[in-house]
């Protein structure tokens, strides 16, 4: 997460005004690929949390979706391991960026109408579309395009950011607004992205429970924290957190699945099987 947009300019536009500033966010200036591997520790750990995560689900050789995968981070070690992977990503120059590391199809496209027949992977990953739609509607189209195209008894992993984080987030290192203005409040409310300083061109916000609720259609039921209560803070520090990246990760993977601590983490992970 990391904070640049105006929140109050994408609403006026709707989703049309999201995706306009997620083209201008990716394609123009922040960097997707270094988040997860360079810049943080606790992009490292989400890495390697979702890494663990999912590759210990998988069986060999699977056909993998990575939908909205952007540069290719989670798609390369994917192919590396042996999985026939293909991207999809809406920004043309993560595409493009992808598409250089040559060990995975890339292509420009939308998790909402995802260009695959119906059962053609094994598991599909939606690591990042569902925080940048709106709509309860929108998010339910991107979940049903990802069971579509995944097999009977395949996989279906989603990413979500938690509110109370995303909350927190938009003052990190600052001192919090008093009296709150009435955009974060509805943040903790509804989930809303309005308030006029955020880290991404994020659109919604969950709650585990809520996440959870959303996923039942698409048969995901288990949901973990991936980065563990102290990721916010090893997020202000950047990659000067690296000496507590292997005890943050023994916290991560102990109280990832406990309610309430999960939604500390600065991402939540979901995944089930399609019925």
């Amino acid at each position: 997460m990391d904070k640049v947009m105006n929140g109050d300019d994408v609403d006026d536009h709707g989703q049309g005004g999201i995706d306009a500033a997620i083209q201008d966010y990716y394609g123009a200036w922040f960097d997707e690929g270094s988040r997860l591997t360079t810049r943080s520790t606790a992009g490292k750990i989400e890495l390697l949390r979702t890494r663990e995560i999912i590759a210990e689900r998988l069986v060999p050789e699977s056909r993998v979706a990575d939908v909205g995968g952007g540069t290719g981070v989670h798609s390369e070690w994917l192919a590396a391991a042996g999985h026939r992977v293909r991207l999809l990503d809406p920004v043309p120059v993560q595409v493009e960026r992808a598409a250089e590391i040559g060990t995975f199809r890339a292509e420009v496209g939308d998790a909402r109408e995802l260009p695959w027949p119906d059962g053609d992977v094994d598991a599909a990953l939606l690591l990042g579309p569902l925080y940048h739609l709106a709509s309860a509607e929108d998010r339910h189209r991107a979940l049903a395009e990802a069971a579509r195209v995944t097999r009977p008894g395949g996989l279906v992993f989603a990413a979500a950011i938690p509110r109370i984080v995303a909350f927190a987030s938009a003052w990190l290192g600052d001192e919090a607004p008093d009296p709150l203005p009435p955009s974060m409040i509805e943040l903790l409310e509804r989930g809303t992205f309005r308030f006029d300083h955020i880290r991404s061109p994020g659109a919604h916000f969950h709650t585990a429970e809520e996440l959870i609720k959303e996923l039942e259609s698409a048969g995901l039921v288990e949901c973990e924290g991936l980065e563990g209560p102290a990721g916010p803070a090893l997020e202000v520090r950047g990659s000067e957190g690296d000496d507590l990246l292997e005890p943050a990760l023994t916290i991560a993977r102990r109280f990832g699945p406990v309610p309430g601590v999960r939604d500390l983490s600065n991402h939540l992970l979901a995944w089930g099987r399609v019925g």
